[in-house]
Order: C-alpha cells, then sequence, then structure tokens
C-alpha cells in the first residue's frame, strides 16, 4: 500500500485521497454499488486503476446506476463487474461467495459497505431480525466464506456508522424476540456488530499480513435514510447542532457522497495498516474510544468503547457462527 502521511479530514474526497494513487493490478470487493456510497467508492477506485467487483441485491438497478462508472473506470485503465448477492438471503450469500472462490482470483481489499438502517420489524429470509441479519450476519457469511481470497497485506473495511452509539450488541437476545421492537436500537446494535466483526477479524488475520477496520462515513442523504422522515432528520441535524455547539465546534457541515465514501478508501488503499487495524475511523483518521459512561448527547466524534472491546468481539464471533450455523475459524488455527 502506498506510504502517504499526507492528512485529511471529514472535507476530504474520495479524489483527494487517491492523488497521486495507481491502483493498477489491485482487485477490489464492494458490497452494495446499486446507489450512492457504494457507487462512489467503486468509481473513484476503478477510475485510478483498480478492478472492482461490485456486489448488489439488484442487478437491474445495478447495472443501470453503474453505466457511467464502468465508461470512466475502462477510460483510466480500471475495470469493473458485478455479481449478485442478496445480503438478507444466506443461500444468496453462499452462491455468491461459491462463484467468488470458483474464479479463484484474490482480492486486495473487501469493502462491505451496504446495509439498511432504522427500518420496521422483519425479519430475513433466514429468519434473522432485519437490520442485524442483513447489516452484519450477511456480510459475516460473505467475508468469512471468501477470507482465503484476501491477498497478504489485503485488508477489510467494514462501514459502519455513529449510529453504533445507540446500542452494543444484545447476545442474549439478537432478534428482539424478548427485547420490544427499536429501529434505532436496532440499527446500533448491527453498526456495533460491524465495529466488532472489523475487531476480531483483525485478530484472525493479522498474523498473515491482512488487517480489518471499521469506519464511519459521516452524515449523507443517500437512500439508506429512505425509511426516515424529513421532520425526524430534521430534528436529528438540530440535536447534533447543539451538541457541536456545547463543545465550541461550528454547526453541522453533511457530506457529500465524495466526501462520504473518502474514509472507506482512506482505510482501503492510503492509510497505513498498522494505524487502522482493529480500530474504528471517522473523517479519514482514526477515531478516539469514548468511555461508555460519558452521554451520547455530549459525543461529537469516537468511537464507543464496547464496540471496540476484545471479549465482546469474541463473543459476537461466537453467536455469529452459532446463529449462521457454520464455524469459520478453528481456536487451534490461530497462534494468539
Amino acid at each position: 500500500m502506498p506510504a502517504i502521511l499526507e492528512v485529511f479530514g471529514a472535507a476530504s474526497t474520495t479524489d483527494d485521497v487517491l492523488t497521486g494513487i495507481n491502483l493498477s493490478g489491485k482487485r477490489i470487493l464492494v458490497t452494495g454499488v446499486s446507489a450512492g456510497l457504494g457507487i462512489e467508492t467503486a468509481r473513484s477506485l476503478a477510475t485510478h486503476g483498480a478492478h472492482v467487483v461490485g456486489a448488489a441485491r439488484d442487478l437491474t438497478k445495478a447495472e443501470a446506476a453503474t453505466t457511467h462508472l464502468r465508461k470512466d473506470a475502462t477510460a483510466n485503465g480500471g475495470s469493473f463487474e458485478l455479481i449478485e448477492v442478496d445480503l438478507a438471503n444466506l443461500n444468496s450469500v453462499r452462491e455468491c461467495a461459491q462463484q467468488l472462490l470458483t474464479k479463484a482470483e484474490p482480492f486486495d481489499v473487501i469493502i462491505a459497505n451496504a446495509g439498511v438502517m432504522a427500518t420496521k420489524f422483519g425479519k430475513t429470509a433466514d429468519g434473522f431480525e432485519t437490520q442485524f441479519g442483513t447489516n452484519h450476519l450477511g456480510h459475516f457469511v460473505l467475508v468469512n466464506s471468501i477470507a482465503s481470497l484476501i491477498r497478504t497485506g489485503g485488508r477489510l473495511i467494514n462501514v459502519s456508522s455513529a449510529g453504533h452509539r445507540y446500542s452494543n450488541v444484545d447476545l442474549d437476545d439478537p432478534n428482539f424476540e424478548r427485547t420490544e421492537y427499536d429501529p434505532f436500537i436496532s440499527y446500533g446494535r448491527s453498526k456495533t456488530a460491524n465495529i466488532l466483526f472489523a475487531v476480531a477479524f483483525d485478530k484472525r488475520h493479522r498474523e498473515r499480513g491482512v488487517r480489518a477496520a471499521a469506519v464511519h462515513p459521516g452524515i449523507i442523504e443517500t437512500e439508506l435514510v429512505r425509511h426516515l422522515s424529513p421532520s425526524w432528520l430534521q430534528a436529528r441535524v438540530e440535536q447534533i447542532n447543539q451538541q457541536l455547539a456545547t463543545a465550541g465546534k461550528p454547526p453541522l457541515q453533511r457530506k457529500s457522497v465524495a466526501q462520504g465514501a473518502a474514509t472507506s478508501v482512506w482505510a482501503g488503499v492510503v492509510a497505513p495498516a498498522d494505524e487502522i487495524g482493529g480500530r474504528y475511523c471517522e473523517n479519514c483518521h482514526v477515531a478516539e474510544i469514548v468511555p461508555d459512561e460519558v452521554p451520547t448527547s455530549s459525543m461529537v466524534e469516537g468511537v464507543r468503547s464496547y464496540a471496540v472491546d476484545a471479549k465482546t468481539a469474541e463473543a459476537l464471533w461466537k453467536k455469529s457462527e452459532e446463529m449462521v450455523g457454520e464455524c469459520f475459524w478453528l481456536p487451534s488455527l490461530s497462534k494468539e
């Protein structure tokens, strides 16, 4: 990976962080490439020479949405192809993984970008609560199934969110069978799980030179907010601005899609591996850990300590294996 030490921040775009970088020869998998952050992430990487495999649930939608991406990629020495995967259906996830394993073409980076937010209560095809099942378990099975394809020196980047502050994971009741369902608590659980998965994956694979991190893209209006009312969004922005004012900082600046995707790209191909491995990143830097006792209302930046807790990460890994009925890591293979 390039040894670039330039400092980037919240206003940096994908093209800013990739300035002067040639990704020719790199193969990168990006999930959720039918809209928003996924398309921009794929575009920026492919137009800097990478071969990008974009995974999407709706191939017809993704084909239409990535027409210009393909042309731009080809014009700049990169390439782009699509593969189908429905993260809310583990049969689909395993079929996608098998296709990639059969091709046996390695990846330098996997960016687990796809997800849903604040949905009404529902279940995946396998009976898991929708947000935890889609955002975490779908990626857990996909990434672990193709982990052998990640080259030495490669990376896994999980797109999480500041929404992890809403809740830690609940391993006793992950499907809200005994807990009253709240769409934001559910979202928070799934986004915390994205971070914990990166922590556990990094521990298991760093000895072979593969690192993992989680990122927060920032506040961007994409299709992800389709389940939220405009009034709720406005109220949330006002709440954040009050927090910023209390901290002596200027009002919130919503990010463009290119700014939102920048942290994924920065963590995936720009930042030093040892800097981001097992960490949570935002605004193109590694976030500070905020103690759990600090009220969420006073948090402007940072990651909750429960979201990077090694013991919780291990417990989530074991619970996830139990839920999907598959073991992805044998303790006897670990040297730690």
